[in-house]
């Protein structure tokens, strides 16, 4: 246990004498763990409750295969009986092992999960996760990483000023603050772009979309969900070999993907995800998600009593006016040629098709993209789409 007797700097809100930091323990640490941005956000109208059983299952490990290759810790911080802060540390095992010029690699550790009602909670929980790490030979930390750079990675910045889409982060604008103040600095950016699916997109890339259509070496198709194990098989090799040399990539286990893919299977659709082949070999995938924070903004975080069928009902054919993509990948040797874009320009205005159609949908979110992600920048702005929300992912080195 760590106790805490901060400093009362003019004009600090913090009036309580002592914050205590403990390692989660047991049950009841853990729902505190879980139940603690309920209580931070409760006057964010854009924060989006995530669904608790949800949240439990990624913290815990035999129910998230991440924790097959990782250790963690979760810490809370307290002041008297009131929850004023949470974070993690964890060490991710398959990302040490990865090139250090890819951005994780050996001695690196990363925090997570940060919550903080202020400033000095937020100091000692960095502490805490920094000690926890250190003490593990981690040498140089990033975050937050909350859990897997394949979950919600970075702190947001920008984007404050409307809702997070499915799968994405949202945080307090002080965080920013707290985290730099601890001697952080950051390492990457990732943004995410929007745009209008109910307009065309500009003729030059109507006539890029025409000419694909007229080369007989190229078929984009819808994926079969009646072979989910098999096309997911076909995108995790693109995705592998696609994201293979990006900054931050981590490989993805076999138990990840049929755990990702449990989890997703209610809202994948067919008119929502591509896969292009040229001369029969599958080369490129789009993976497109409907915005499901939309029907989940309403309910608390709990499918009970009630919203379990209202959520069945809206699965059953879901209405909203965001898409987003979440992944999106061309095999590396096709990357530097002007076939890539061309895939990529066909597959996008496919789905932009179908979701304005099928689903009613008028908004489109890609990303995230890396902030030097040249080929993926160029294409999102070729769609007139602009950032509209953007993440740090942070790093310090420790001794």
């Amino acid at each position: 246990m760590l106790t805490i007797h901060p400093a009362r700097s003019k004009g600090e809100a913090v009036t309580a004498a002592d914050l205590v930091i403990t390692p989660v323990s047991g049950k009841a640490d853990l729902k505190a763990f879980v139940d603690l941005p309920w209580a931070i956000y409760a006057d964010d109208a854009n924060w989006v409750p995530p669904l608790k059983d949800e949240v439990h299952g990624l913290l815990t490990p035999g129910k998230n295969p991440f924790h097959e290759h990782a250790d963690h810790q979760y810490f809370l911080a307290r002041r008297g009986q009131e929850v004023v802060g949470r974070i993690s540390a964890h060490i991710d095992h398959l990302a040490v092992g990865m090139p250090a010029e890819q951005g994780f690699g050996p001695g690196t550790g990363n925090f997570g999960l940060f919550e903080a009602k202020d400033a000095t909670a937020a100091r000692a929980l960095i502490n805490a996760a920094e000690g926890w790490l250190h003490n593990r030979g981690v040498t140089r930390v990033i975050g937050p990483i909350s859990l897997s750079i394949w979950e919600e990675p970075g702190l947001l910045v920008k984007g404050f000023d409307h809702p997070p889409t499915v799968m994405m982060g949202h945080n307090s604008p002080a965080y920013k603050g707290w985290i730099e103040q601890a001697g952080y600095q950051p390492v990457k950016t990732l943004n995410t772009y929007e745009l209008d699916i109910t307009q065309e997109f500009p003729p030059l890339i109507q006539r890029i979309v025409q000419s694909g259509e007229k080369n007989e070496r190229i078929n984009v198709r819808r994926v079969d969900k009646s072979k989910f194990d098999e096309e997911a098989a076909i995108i995790l090799g693109i995705l592998n070999d696609a994201w293979g040399k990006n900054w931050g990539f981590v490989p993805i286990t076999d138990s990840e993907v049929a755990f990702t893919g449990k989890k997703l299977k209610p809202i994948v659709f067919e008119d929502l995800i591509r896969i292009a082949e040229l001369d029969g070999e599958p080369v490129a995938f789009m993976m497109t998600l409907p915005d499901l924070n939309e029907p989940l903004k309403g309910m608390n975080g709990s499918l009970f009593p009630f919203n379990w069928a209202k959520l069945l009902w809206w699965l059953r054919a879901p209405k909203c006016r965001t898409m987003r993509v979440p992944l999106m990948g061309v095999v590396q040797r096709l990357q530097s040629s002007r076939l890539a874009s061309q895939l990529a320009f066909m597959m996008i205005e496919y789905i932009r098709r179908d979701a304005v159609e099928k689903f009613g949908s008028s908004r489109g979110e890609i990303g995230w993209i890396l902030e030097d992600n040249q080929g993926m920048n160029a294409i999102a702005t070729a769609i007139d789409s602009r950032i509209n929300r953007s993440y740090v992912i942070y790093e310090k080195a420790i001794g």
